[in-house]
């Protein structure tokens, strides 16, 4: 294949991490934004999502749309109903404090991977995708008549991926408009101006906070059900989506949500394209020394807001 196609087909891919890194990277975003809480245990819940999928799936059998959908409609829910809670018994005992918040994410990563592993077992779980229609893509070239349409070999995608893609674009506008036209959104954005003003105001600030941090773990198994038939889910799958979350909202500016958005999309695609030409391992280390070169030039990311 031809260096034009080739370079389409690994846009293709990227575009598809960065359709899940968004959603799992504005989770942590949204959770850091309102609570200024650093969710260590944010992988897990991805992980989680993704395991949940497969055993919703499996137990219902059928037509692989069937277990799909329910698993999108139901998993997402679960898992923030389990973050909400961990935060009512732990982050809300010891007062959201910086310090105690870290170790307390980080007792929670490991009660649900270790919960995750005796429970399902160690083995990785496939996913039958609802729909997998191999696509063939056109490429346009130059000739001697102009502009020519043809069709390489080898260039396709699959029905499955781009849903992918269209349904994370569908959910962040969808998420967009909660947060900026409707009550709850208004809500959160008081909140996360100045928590105790909004108290002052009547605001359950304590509430608020579970439902904002129940919404970043619903977020990441939003991502994680929509990656599972590509992704096959195990219970250690949770590292790689934190350590990319992590970067994502640190290049985009901690808090900001369009930053985040931004850097999910520069992110997940370098990470595909620079893993099909090279490798993941090359991908990974460009994207630290992104990080690296932001936290010296421009520590508040790139559409974050300087500290006053």
């Amino acid at each position: 294949m031809e260096f034009g196609p080739h370079l389409m087909l690994a846009s293709l891919e990227g575009a598809v991490i960065a359709a899940i890194l968004s959603l799992t990277a504005m989770g942590l975003s949204i959770v850091f934004g309102v609570m200024r809480v650093v969710n260590v245990a944010h992988g897990e819940f991805f992980m989680l999502g993704a395991v949940l999928a497969w055993y919703v799936t499996s137990a219902l059998g059928g037509h692989p749309a069937l277990g799909f959908v329910t698993a999108l409609l139901i998993v997402p829910v679960l898992v923030a109903a389990i973050a909400a809670t961990a935060d009512r018994l732990i982050l809300k005992r010891i007062d959201y404090d910086a310090d105690r918040t870290i170790v307390g994410t980080i007792g929670i990563l490991y009660i649900i991977q270790q919960t995750t592993l005796m429970t399902f077992g160690p083995d990785a779980r496939p996913v039958e995708a609802p729909f997998n229609t191999r696509l063939s893509l056109p490429w346009f070239e130059f000739g001697e008549n102009g502009f020519a349409m043809f069709w390489p070999w080898g260039l396709s995608t699959t029905s499955y991926k781009l849903f992918v893609i269209a349904a994370a674009v569908v959910i962040l506008l969808g998420l967009w408009m909660v947060i900026t036209r409707t009550k709850i959104g208004l809500v959160m954005r008081a909140t996360q101006q100045d928590s105790e003003m909004a108290q002052a105001f009547g605001v359950p600030v304590g509430t608020v906070y579970s439902l904002v941090f129940g919404l970043g773990a619903g977020l990441a198994a939003l991502g994680a059900v929509l990656v599972v038939p590509i992704q096959q889910a195990h219970y250690l799958m949770g590292h790689d989506p934190l350590l990319l979350s992590f970067i994502v909202v640190i290049i985009g500016g901690l808090g900001s949500l369009p930053g985040t958005i931004v850097a999910a999309i520069l992110i997940g695609m370098s990470d595909g394209i620079i893993s099909v030409f090279f490798s993941p391992t090359i991908a990974k280390i460009i994207a630290t020394l992104l990080v690296a070169m932001v936290l010296v030039f421009r520590p508040q990311g790139l559409l974050g807001k300087t500290a006053p």
